[in-house]
């Protein structure tokens, strides 16, 4: 069996090609199959309109979440309730086509693979987000120490192995792209073009693809802790270059009279001191989340019309 795990918020607007295009997709390959959507806490009526759909299709099942947990605990949710033999992960924006569902299910199945991503090999329509993801897949490629991502995101299908590795890992701070990397197995890529929005605007703000990205490098990197230390070392060696100038300066009488060198001095320092707490604070904040221990998310109600019955 499949599960397709789909989270939702707020997005009223698409629900209904959202179904037909993903029920269509899904029945073309397969008529053994789950379509779970999870209610990341909507406050418009998309819970309604899925729970309608459900009244004609009992393979709909829906995971309301008691609030908004944010789009990487909602997938967790969801891979948890799945209970497929192979689990894909879609967006609920349609930018992810779901006719790419078919050749990722034929690759795990005719090709052996354990784990296929979506690999985007380029957007219809442009703007600034797109902009930021090419620079953020770019940027990680070079610092991140998890390889062969290959410009690939939350869309993806695993064999039921590769799930239950990946719900092992057990991080409060979660980026499931890195972490479904991390676990290893056999990994393929389908090639897609990612579409525009289908209606509405994006639920992911700016503010929060930047936390998503910070949590993808302080997870999968050293290179912030090391920045440190590259450039702490940097600045002591020019400094002490510095100091050698200024005293062979006072020496020969040619040392020029004024405290601006020492002010930028300071304010450079300080500067650097600051960035360095500014990093730390990340991984200490990080820590102190993973000590916490809070569930990831709480479930308001799980709508299974199969079991009802």
């Amino acid at each position: 069996m499949l599960s397709l795990v789909i989270p939702i918020f707020n997005e009223e607007k698409i629900i209904d090609e959202l179904v037909k295009r993903t029920i269509s997709s899904i029945e073309s390959f397969t008529s053994d199959y789950e379509l779970l959507f999870v209610d990341d806490g909507s406050t418009d009526n998309s819970l309604g309109k899925i729970l309608l759909y459900q009244k004609k299709n009992n393979r709909i099942k829906v995971l309301s979440l008691s609030k908004n947990f944010g789009h990487q605990a909602a997938y967790t949710a969801g891979l948890e309730y799945a209970k497929g033999d192979m689990v894909a992960m879609m967006d609920g924006d349609l930018q992810d086509p779901p006719e790419k569902l078919a050749d990722m299910y034929r690759k795990i199945l005719d090709e052996d693979y354990d784990v296929v991503s979506g690999k985007r090999i380029g957007r219809r329509g442009k703007n600034k987000r797109d902009l930021y993801a090419v620079l953020f897949h770019l940027i990680f490629k070079h610092i991140g120490e998890i390889k062969n991502m290959e410009n690939s995101g939350n869309y993806s299908m695993m064999n039921r192995k590769a799930v239950d590795a990946l719900l092992s890992l057990k991080e409060k701070v979660r980026y499931l792209p890195g972490l479904r990397t991390f676990i290893g197995f056999r990994q393929g890529y389908v090639d897609l073009v990612r579409d525009d929005r289908f209606k509405g605007n994006p639920k992911m703000s700016i503010n929060k693809l930047f936390i998503l990205a910070a949590d993808a490098i302080f997870s999968f990197s050293r290179f912030p802790i090391r920045f440190c230390l590259l450039l702490g070392s940097l600045g002591a060696f020019v400094f002490m270059l510095a100091g050698i100038y200024v005293l062979i300066a006072k020496i020969y009488g040619f040392a020029i009279p004024g405290w601006s060198s020492t002010l930028l001095s300071i304010y450079f320092l300080g500067s650097i001191q600051l960035i360095f707490m500014g990093i730390l604070g990340e991984y200490v904040y990080r820590n102190y989340k993973e000590s916490q221990n809070r569930p990831v998310y709480f479930v308001k109600k799980f709508y299974d019309a199969s079991q009802e019955k």
